[in-house]
């Protein structure tokens, strides 16, 4: 049979973990993780936006106002007491 040769490939586990220790400890690595949750919190921001948009259209559509919920919010706070 023929010895089959061991290539090897890429990167050791040790290597590998110290990469990630390294990138992990690096300013610009921290920097770049910074902005995108910054960027992420806008987005999810203007998701609720949007989400609170369809909601108030629905609420209009349905001929709901801002008098009749302050209205039925003050009745059932009434019944709590």
């Amino acid at each position: 049979m023929a010895k089959v040769e061991e290539k090897k490939y890429g990167l050791t586990d040790e290597q590998v973990e110290s990469e990630i220790t390294r990138l992990n400890e690096s300013e610009a690595v921290q920097l770049a993780r910074y902005a995108q949750r910054l960027k992420n919190r806008r987005r999810q921001y203007l998701y609720q936006l949007r989400d609170l948009e369809k909601k108030g259209k629905a609420l209009m559509e349905a001929g709901i106002t801002r008098e009749m919920l302050e209205k039925m919010y003050k009745e059932s706070a009434g019944e709590d007491e």
